[in-house]
């Protein structure tokens, strides 16, 4: 499992503890198959317990609850995350940069052809 499918369970889960397998499915956008392995290896990590409970339907359900060393894995994975996306941050940051300035610098050679001015040397 991936640290970025980690990160996005393990935050969905602390925040909606009491979602089904095929919600976490659906809001993750990943298969109901993919979304049981994932809880399985969180549990047998350790990261997760399970607990049971009835819900109002009368059906067996489960609330996932991190423990202290999901809290723990989560704060690893919530700062590599962060790293990572910071750093492609700056890189779409200076790839706009650039795109800006090739814009920029057409409609400079664009509205001189249209003026009759001769194009500057580079």
């Amino acid at each position: 499992m991936s640290d970025d499918l980690h990160y996005r369970l393990l935050k969905l889960l602390e925040e909606r503890p009491d979602a089904s397998q095929r919600q976490l499915s659906a809001a993750l956008g990943i298969s109901l198959g993919k979304i049981n392995y994932c809880v399985r290896a969180l549990l047998d990590k350790g990261w997760i317990k399970a607990t049971n409970f009835k819900n109002s339907k009368n059906k067996l359900a489960y609330v996932y609850l991190l423990t202290p060393s999901g809290v723990d894995a989560k704060a690893r994975i919530t700062a590599r995350f962060l790293r990572r996306k910071l750093a492609e941050y700056d890189v779409l940051k200076a790839e706009i940069a650039q795109l800006a300035a090739e814009v920029a610098a057409a409609d400079a050679a664009e509205a001189r052809s249209r003026s009759g001015a001769a194009p500057s040397d580079p």
